[in-house]
C-alpha cells in the first residue's frame, strides 16, 4: 500500500500541519482518530489565563497503517502553543501508550514542541513522566516506539526527554533536539554562553546533522513526508530488545561521549574530533553528500 496522495511524494515535513503530516506517513484511507476535535477535549487551565484553546489540545492520535501493518500514531500540532504539553495532551498520549501494550501495537510519535505549558507547568510535567514510563513499559512489552522530528517547533522540553525514551529516532536537518531552547539558554546564562538569535549556531548545536552525527538520532532524512515514512518503516525492522544489557550499553556509550566532548565549545570542534573532512562544510551539504561524511565518521570511529 502507499501514502494518501501523489501530491504526499513531494511534501514537507517541516511546513506540514499534524494531520497533513499522518495522512502522509500511513498507508491511504487507513487512519482513524481517537478522542477528535468533535468530542471537545480541551484543557482546563487555558481558559483561566484567558488564552486560546483548541479542541484537540494540539494532539491528534489513533490508528492507521504503514505498508499494511498496523500503527498507532500520534502528532503533536506546533502551530497551537508551540506543540506544547499540558493535562490532555499528555494524557492523550500515554492513553496510546497504554493501548499499545494492551493491542501489541507498534506506536510513531510525531514530536512537534518546544516543551511543557508554562500555564500548566505541574500538570504538564507529570505528563512527562507518566509519559515516559508508558513508553518504557511499551518497549519492555517488545513495542516499538518510533519518535519522528522535523517540524517547526522542534523537539525542546520535556518533549526531548520523551524522544531519548524511544527505541528509534527519525530526524531532519530542520529538526532540533535540546533539553533547552536557546532563548531558555540565553536568558539563564546570557548572549556570552548561547546567542539564541544566531540561527547558524542554533541549527550546528541542536539540529538534525549535528544529532544524527554524535549519535543522538537513528536516522537522517530529506525534509520530505516520504523520505520519514520509507524511514518509519525500516525502523520498525530493526531490533525490539529493552533491557538491562541495552540500558547498560547505552550509559556506557553517553559517558564516553561525554568524556571526549565535554570539552569541546562549538558544534564543529566536536566533528573535527569525528575525523569529518571539511567539518565546516557539514551545514551546507545535501542530504547524500552528508550521509556519506557520516559514514565516513563512522568508519573512523570504529577504527580507534
Amino acid at each position: 500500500m502507499t501514502a494518501a496522495t501523489a501530491d504526499n511524494v513531494s511534501l514537507s515535513w517541516y511546513e506540514a500541519s499534524a494531520r497533513q503530516r499522518i495522512d502522509a506517513l500511513v498507508d491511504a484511507g487507513s487512519f482513524q482518530e481517537f478522542i477528535g476535535p468533535e468530542l471537545r477535549e480541551m484543557s482546563p487551565h487555558l481558559a483561566i489565563f484567558d488564552l486560546p484553546e483548541q479542541f484537540d489540545d494540539g494532539i491528534v492520535v489513533g490508528r492507521g497503517r504503514l505498508d499494511g501493518a498496523p500503527v498507532l500514531v500520534a502528532a503533536q500540532e506546533g502551530r497551537f502553543m508551540g506543540g506544547a504539553f499540558g493535562e490532555v495532551h499528555g494524557a492523550k498520549l500515554t492513553g496510546l501508550l497504554r493501548a499499545a501494550r494492551a493491542l501489541h501495537q507498534d506506536v510513531l510519535i510525531l514530536f512537534d514542541t518546544g516543551g511543557v505549558r508554562l500555564q500548566e507547568a505541574n500538570a504538564g510535567e507529570l505528563a512527562i513522566a507518566e509519559i515516559m514510563r508508558a513508553i518504557i513499559e511499551a518497549r519492555r512489552a517488545g513495542i516499538h516506539v518510533v519518535g519522528l522530528i522535523g517540524g517547526r517547533a522542534g523537539c525542546y522540553g520535556g518533549g526531548s526527554l520523551i524522544a531519548g525514551t524511544c527505541s528509534h529516532l527519525i530526524v531532519s536537518e530542520q529538526g532540533r533536539i535540546s533539553v533547552s531552547g536557546p532563548e531558555v539558554i540565553e536568558t539563564n546564562k546570557g548572549i556570552e554562553e548561547f546567542d539564541s538569535r544566531d540561527r547558524a549556531l542554533v541549527w550546528r548545536t541542536m539540529g538534525g546533522k549535528h544529532r544524527y552525527l554524535i549519535g543522538g538520532a537513528d536516522a537522517f532524512v530529506d525534509d520530505e513526508a516520504q523520505a520519514f515514512r520509507q524511514a518509519a518503516v525500516d525502523a520498525l525492522k530493526a531490533n525490539r530488545r529493552c533491557d538491562v544489557a541495552v540500558l547498560e550499553a547505552e550509559q556506557t556509550r553517553l559517558e564516553r561521549r561525554l568524556q571526549r566532548f565535554g570539552e569541546a565549545d562549538d558544534a564543529i570542534e566536536i566533528w573535527q574530533t569525528l575525523s569529518i573532512d571539511q567539518p565546516t562544510e557539514i551545514p551546507a551539504l545535501p542530504t547524500a553528500a552528508f550521509l556519506r561524511a557520516a559514514d565516513n565518521r563512522e568508519n573512523a570511529d570504529d577504527a580507534r
